[in-house]
């Protein structure tokens, strides 16, 4: 045999490739080299996404379900795209990666679809219903309903129900007119989302009422008449999924709608329903990670009561609460208890003891609505509520005009503040002695706020509205709910601690004094200043020292229905379980995750380009230059010097300028090993030991292959250092809007923590040196463009620096003197490499 292919060496030897032929095969690689790096490009994508879920569920921002949906699609896209290149560059051989991502995508699709429909009843009555029947009425109506069988006076009346609602909504197409516009609007922007909210409240009253529900209203409204005689006035009142639940009080976010009309029941209903889509509601569900589709509406038509008083109670005062004190707070006006609530009015407050019977502890009566007998009665009240519920009440109630006698309107679990801890005060920081520009009033919240004025004339204005501005108001309107996260304070002319704004503010622990006397006047063009609610006073200025009494920020979106969904979410698309690449269930049909797919796509793909292909195969080479690290090049022509032959290319032979301006970065500072950490190094054999793949002595096929593609201005660098995985892409042409360098940099063997804080320490250097930086948890996304050849190679080359000398330091970034000793040496290496002369072969 090896005779004979001697003979056929020496007698048939193989024709010396055209230049034609050379030109041919040199495309063909040109054209599978992009298909591989648009396969880079899309895994690049799809592990942005993965960062952001990863940030999204550990941060205190909101966000809705369109940005889920958004962060499905781009993933789903990006994993897609990886699956198509991967199977145009193999002949359709990994074909089963499409039925695995298919699997998954439905999984996540199920996420983002709303519940089923109800086919319950469409109406109950009121006196009917309890606790039990949560699920149809909601937690409002049934407590109300409850109420009835333990002897307390309620109005008659009934519910129209969830059922009915869920009718409604799919009569005619309303239901997917309502989300497909949901969907294309982002919540984020306030102009955006008030804009849908207005859309989408004039469609639902555009709309008709399906005929049997339409019916089921009148014939249950004419059942009421007749009970109750001539004369009958309505009141209608929202009763949704998620109101007055654990956490929830929804306090003004819907409509609720007086002395209707009863021939007028259905109109007001479907206002009732509309007002899901109110601004404030839209905004509340926002900012605590409650869906859409989540929320249904039930809605209740009770007969109004003649009402000679009326308010709201307390049974453990919110505020003081927050210094230990325990006692009932009564607030009353005369006629209708929405004085109280809309905080249009000051009401007359009494304080009470907790005890049987409440003794009283004081008073203020502006109005002068109620008798001091009938203040102590409704403490009473209070009480029995309070231990039916087995909690706190906040409870709504009227005095009938014709009977004297007392009725509950609403009884819903109370939210209050936890004690704030009293700050310790040195020399430094003084008790405050200036005079105040405004004091006085109500602390309806607690707590220290500050940052600029802002004095809301007129609801025009409220796009404007400043984040963290102090907010001054005439009245504490519920309206002015959307406001409150963006707010660090509110003062409000107007307004009691029941009102639904005080509720609000409360469960945002947002700082609110109520009740100031010229407050508008007096703070307007002040500027900063600073808002401290037990003192009740407004400072000019800023006052740090008061901080020690501000109440960190609540995590709203923290456990919450759509934080849950992003969790169910995330295990579909971010855990890596295809560790092992040698593995017999390293296979398409072993994939649980997106990221496994990316995973096995990335794999494969490196694998045929180095491995299989036997176009790179002839092309491919392996980098001399006396390195430990084994690197592989590509040449997409120019990259390397005319009629370098073999499989091995020295560096000396590389012409191309941007592996040049790279390698020149990685060489120019010996690296000096990682920096010594007892508890660092703990954290990586911890992370080592829970993740095998990455241990650096462990046989990693990963460390084989460390490749460029080049040309003579073109790079791509795929490499792993250590226990961290980076990517480098430059373009360095004659024409600089064409020209770009980005780095993608992720991972590492320590805790989170410590890789979070690596990744902001370079995104803080490379910013210095005019990169964009994005840091979403261990990963570093940074791009600097549109810069002439010559920025774009000094750029390069402090990347070439920072991947050698960022090696394994992760392991020391919670020491803080390490940290800062190692940020300066690295600040100081680049500075001097700007300096460094280009290398002869640069010709520069």
């Amino acid at each position: 045999m090896w005779l004979t292919q001697r003979l056929r060496q020496w007698f048939c030897p193989t024709p010396e490739p055209t230049p034609e032929a050379e030109e041919l095969l040199r495309e063909r690689l040109r054209e599978r080299c992009k298909r591989f790096r648009q396969l880079l490009s899309a895994n690049k994508a799809a592990l942005e996404v993965m960062s952001e879920i990863d940030e999204c569920l550990v941060s205190l921002k909101p966000f809705g379900m369109a940005y889920m949906h958004a962060l499905s699609t781009r993933v789903t896209t990006a994993v897609f795209r990886m699956i198509r290149n991967l199977n145009v560059l193999s002949d359709n051989a990994y074909a089963p990666l499409q039925t695995a991502f298919e699997r998954i995508s439905a999984k996540m699709q199920a996420l983002q679809h709303c519940k089923a429909c109800r086919l319950g009843p469409l109406t109950l009555p009121l006196k009917s219903i309890g606790v039990s029947e949560r699920s149809e009425v909601g937690v409002k109506m049934a407590n109300l309903g409850e109420a009835a069988t333990i002897g307390l006076e309620i109005p008659d009346g009934f519910v129209v129900t969830m059922s009915a609602y869920d009718r409604f909504l799919e009569y005619g197409g309303l239901r997917s007119e309502i989300e497909s516009r949901i969907q294309t609007t982002s919540c984020k922007s306030f102009a955006a989302l008030a804009n849908l909210a207005a859309t989408l409240q004039q469609i639902i009253m555009a709309a008709d009422l399906p005929p049997e529900l339409d019916a089921a209203i009148t014939e249950a409204v004419t059942a009421l008449k007749a009970r109750v005689g001539s004369g009958l006035s309505l009141a209608l009142r929202s009763s949704a999924t998620y109101e007055d639940a654990p956490g929830l009080s929804f306090a003004g976010q819907y409509r609720s709608k007086l002395n209707v009309n009863p021939k007028d029941a259905c109109q007001v209903y479907k206002e009732i329903v509309a007002s899901k889509y109110a601004l404030t509601a839209m905004s509340y569900r926002y900012q605590h990670g409650i869906p859409d589709d989540e929320v249904k509406i039930s809605v209740g038509i009770l007969a109004m009561v003649p009402s000679a008083a009326g308010g709201v109670i307390y049974s453990l005062d919110p505020v003081a609460a927050t210094n230990g004190q325990e006692q009932i707070l009564v607030n009353a006006v005369p006629g209708l208890a929405q004085g109280v609530v809309d905080g249009a009015i000051t009401p007359d407050v009494f304080v009470f003891t907790r005890t049987l019977p409440p003794k009283l502890v004081s008073k203020k009566q502006p109005t002068k609505s109620i008798t001091l007998n009938t203040a102590q009665e409704l403490a009473r009240l209070a009480l029995t509520l309070e231990e039916y519920y087995h909690e706190p009440q906040d409870i709504e109630w009227a005095v009938n005009a014709k009977t004297g006698h007392l009725v509950l309107l609403q009884s819903r679990p109370l939210r209050y503040a936890q004690p704030l801890e009293k700050p310790i005060l040195t020399e430094s920081q003084p008790q405050e002695t200036e005079q105040p520009i405004v004091s006085g009033g109500i602390a309806v919240s607690p707590g220290v706020g500050m940052g600029p004025v802002f004095v809301l004339s007129k609801e025009a204005d409220l796009p404007a509205f400043p984040e963290g501005g102090l907010l001054v108001v005439k009245q504490a309107l519920p309206r002015l709910a959307p406001l409150l996260p963006h707010a660090a304070g509110i003062v409000s002319e107007t307004g009691g601690m029941a009102g639904h704004l005080a509720s609000v503010a409360r469960e945002y622990h947002l700082p609110a004094l109520f009740s100031v006397p010229l407050a508008c006047s007096k703070l307007t063009g002040v500027g900063e200043a600073t808002l401290d609610t037990e003192r009740c006073a407004v400072y000019a200025g800023l006052k740090a020292h008061l901080l020690a009494k501000r109440k960190a920020c609540q995590n709203l979106m923290s456990d919450s229905p759509i934080h849950k969904r992003l969790q169910a979410l995330a295990q579909l698309v971010v855990p890596l379980n295809l560790l092992d690449a040698t593995s017999p269930k390293f296979t398409p049909e072993h994939c649980q995750s997106l990221h496994d797919i990316t995973r096995f796509c990335h794999e494969k793909a490196v694998e045929f380009i180095f491995e299989t292909d036997p176009l790179s195969r002839t092309s491919g080479k392996q980098l001399k230059a006396g390195g430990k690290l084994k690197y592989w090049i590509i040449d997409l022509g120019g990259g390397c010097k005319p009629g370098v032959t073999g499989s091995v290319v020295d560096i000396q032979d590389i012409t191309s300028k941007t592996m040049l301006a790279l390698w020149d970065g990685m060489v120019a500072v010996p690296w000096a090993g990682p920096m010594p950490s007892a508890s660092g190094f703990m954290a990586v054999m911890l992370e080592s030991t829970m993740n095998p793949d990455l241990e650096i002595t462990a046989p990693n096929a990963m460390l084989e292959k460390n490749f460029l593609i080049i040309s003579d201005t073109y790079l791509l660098l795929q490499a792993r250092y250590g226990y961290h995985f980076c990517t480098v892409e430059c373009l360095a042409s004659k024409q600089p809007q064409e020209n770009f360098v980005n780095l993608q940099f992720k991972g590492g063997a320590a805790d989170r923590e410590r890789r979070h804080l690596r990744a902001c320490m370079l995104a803080e250097l490379l910013e210095e040196y005019g990169f964009r930086a994005d840091v979403q948890e261990d990963g570093l996304f940074a791009v600097a463009e549109d810069l002439a050849a010559s920025e774009i190679l000094h750029k390069t080359r402090l990347l070439g620096y920072l991947l050698i000398h960022t090696r394994q330091v992760d392991m020391i970034m919670l020491e803080q003197g390490k940290a800062l000793a190692l940020r300066e040496k690295l600040a100081k290496d680049m500075a001097a490499l700007q300096e460094r002369p280009w290398p002869k072969q640069l010709n520069l």
